[in-house]
C-alpha cells in the first residue's frame, strides 16, 4: 500500500486517507485490469482485493479460477462490468501438470484419492492419446465445481454426500501440446473453449492411458485478449494505488477488439445513451464495417469513449437499400462513460 494513503487508525491499524477516495474520483476508474491471480484464493476474493484497493463499487471477473489455479483473471470495474457477457465466451489458454496414477475425489490433488495405480505407459500412447481430444468433444463436468443445481452449487452438494452427476457439455479443444513428459507426471498447453474443465480433461487422459490422473496444477496464460504479460499483482495493484492516473485499467474500447466499431458524432452518441434504437437512414451517414445480421457492433463517440453495443438486424449492404425507418440495430447495452477514462492507449 502506498504509505502517503495511509494513516493510523482504530487499535493501530492502516487505514486509508479520506483524500485516497477523493483521489481516485478525479479518475474514471472505467475499464479492466489484468489480475495475475495467486494460489489460494477463490475468484470471488480477488474481486473483493480489488475493490478495496482501486475503491471501486462495481467489479467483476470474465471466468472462475479455482483457488489452486494461477494466472490471467480480468476484473471488470465500473461501466466495465457491462461487458462481461461478452468476454466469458472468450477461448482461453492454460499450462498444466497433470498426475499420472493417481485419481481423487475433486479431479485435482486436493482432492481426496480414491484410486492409485502405477503408470505404465509409453510416450507415444501418451501423444496419440493427448490429440485425440482435439476439437469438439462431450465433457462431464467434476461434481467439485461451481456449476448450480437448483440453484446451489454442486460443490456444495458434494460437500453434503449428495453426488450429482451433472450433464456432458459439448466443448472444445482448439490446440493441445505436450512440454514434458517426467512421469508420473506431465506438462501440457492447451486452448480451449468457454466451459472446459482443464481438471477433467486431466482425469479424462488419465481413464484413456488406463491409470488415472489428476492435475496437479494449473495456470492461466490467455483469456481472450488478455495476457499474462498484461497482468499485474495482487500486491503491485496494492502498491501502485493512488500513484497517478492508474495506467494499468485497460479501456474499456480497447477491451473488446472483436466487435467491429462504427463511429459516431456527439449528437447521435446522446441519442443512443438516451436509449435511441439505430435505423438505417441515421446509419448511412457513417462508415459501417461488412457485418451480417446478428454481428455485434459498438459505436464510439467522438471523444473515444466507448458509448453502446448493438446486435445488427440487417446486414451492413441492406443498410442503404433498405426502408430508411426500418430499426438496423438494438442496442444490448449503454455505457455511460462521459468523463475521460485514464488507462494504457
Amino acid at each position: 500500500m502506498n504509505n502517503d494513503l495511509m494513516e493510523k487508525g482504530h487499535g493501530g491499524k492502516p487505514r486509508r486517507y479520506k483524500k485516497a477516495a477523493s483521489f481516485f474520483c478525479e479518475f474514471n476508474m472505467n475499464g479492466i485490469v489484468v489480475i495475475d491471480k495467486p494460489s489460494g484464493k477463490t475468484s470471488h476474493d480477488v474481486v473483493e482485493d480489488v475493490k478495496k484497493a482501486l475503491l471501486v463499487k462495481k467489479a467483476g471477473h470474465t471466468g472462475t479460477l479455482d483457488p489452486m489455479a494461477t494466472g490471467v483473471l480480468p476484473v471488470c470495474l465500473e461501466e466495465a462490468t457491462k461487458l462481461v457477457q461478452f468476454l466469458s465466451a472468450d477461448t482461453k489458454d492454460y499450462t498444466a501438470t497433470m498426475l499420472l496414477g493417481v485419481k481423487t475425489d475433486t479431479q485435482d490433488i486436493e482432492g481426496k484419492i480414491i484410486a492409485r495405480d502405477d503408470p505404465y505407459v509409453m510416450h507415444e500412447d501418451i501423444e496419440n492419446i493427448f490429440y485425440r481430444f482435439v476439437g469438439e468433444t462431450e465433457q462431464v463436468p467434476p461434481r467439485y465445481s461451481a456449476l448450480k443445481y437448483r440453484g446451489k452449487p454442486l460443490y456444495k452438494w458434494a460437500r453434503q454426500g449428495v453426488a450429482i452427476e451433472p450433464p456432458p457439455r459439448i466443448i472444445e479443444i482448439y490446440d493441445i501440446r505436450i512440454d514434458e513428459v517426467k512421469l508420473p507426471y506431465i506438462t501440457f498447453r492447451v486452448s480451449c473453449s468457454k466451459g472446459t474443465y482443464v481438471r477433467s480433461l486431466c482425469s479424462d487422459i488419465g481413464e484413456m492411458l488406463g491409470c488415472g490422473a489428476c492435475l496437479a496444477s494449473l495456470r492461466r496464460t490467455r483469456s481472450g485478449s488478455f495476457f499474462e504479460d498484461s497482468a499485474i499483482s495482487l500486491d503491485a495493484l496494492d502498491n501502485t494505488a493512488g500513484i497517478g492516473p492508474p495506467n494499468h485499467i485497460i479501456p474499456l474500447i480497447d477491451a473488446i477488439p472483436h466487435i467491429p466499431a462504427i463511429y459516431v458524432d456527439h449528437a447521435f452518441a446522446r441519442k443512443l445513451r438516451e436509449g435511441y434504437q439505430p435505423v438505417a437512414e441515421m446509419l448511412r451517414i457513417y462508415h459501417i464495417p461488412s457485418l451480417a445480421a446478428g454481428d455485434m457492433v459498438k459505436f464510439i463517440g467522438e471523444d473515444g469513449n466507448l458509448v453502446s453495443i448493438a446486435k445488427m438486424l440487417c446486414t451492413s449492404d441492406a443498410i442503404d437499400s433498405t426502408d430508411g425507418k426500418r430499426q438496423a440495430a438494438k442496442i444490448v447495452r449503454i455505457f455511460n462513460t462521459d468523463k475521460q477514462t485514464y488507462g494504457r492507449h
